[in-house]
């Protein structure tokens, strides 16, 4: 009986193996290439203003101009966005603030985004998973085509933040960084 039992297993891996193998996933390709709502590095001004509208604000810091936009939508969050531009530029980096009122909330946005991001680029040094502690929250990408950099911190009444930075103001902003490109 034990020995009708070991050639059931066998054939059954004789036979199951093949299919799995079949089934098996084809490797993933991350992205690379980093943008800014759709928007290319180096983008004018021009553009942007004339395709996300008038900015409610507008602010010259360190010689980049920062033109803000309210009720941004962003993966179905809401969120105040800045845009970067340098005097020649063009768009150099953005980033979003999302208006989250609950912890509920901060959850829900932090957890969704850090998805989305991980699916698109890959894996990561920096990646927090949120549980419900008021702690900092961190997950960044350096990659060839740009930096993005996602965080909150509750307790300090920091919100979601979701940064990107063209690969120009990255080492502007760090020195000399060397892009990491995931690998499944």
């Amino acid at each position: 009986m034990i020995i009708w039992g070991f050639v059931i297993k066998k054939y059954l891996l004789i036979f199951l193996f093949p299919l799995a193998v079949l089934t098996a996933e084809e490797p993933v390709m991350y992205e690379t290439d980093v943008d800014f709502r759709g928007f290319a590095w180096g983008t004018s001004m021009d553009e942007v203003i004339k395709k996300m509208g008038q900015p409610v604000s507008r602010e010259t810091v360190d010689g980049l101009v920062s033109l803000v936009w309210e009720n941004v939508d962003v993966s179905g969050f809401t969120s105040y966005m800045i845009a970067y531009f340098s005097p020649r530029g063009g768009l150099q980096g953005g980033t979003y603030y999302f208006v989250t009122y609950t912890i509920d909330d901060i959850i829900k946005c932090y957890g969704g985004l850090q998805r989305e991001l991980y699916n698109r680029f890959g894996k990561t040094n920096l990646f927090d998973e949120v549980i419900r502690e008021l702690r900092p929250y961190e997950s960044s990408w350096n990659l060839p085509g740009g930096y993005v950099y996602l965080m909150v911190n509750a307790r300090l009444g920091v919100p979601v933040t979701l940064w990107f930075s063209s690969p120009e103001l990255s080492k502007k902003i760090f020195g000399q960084t060397d892009p990491v490109t995931a690998k499944k």
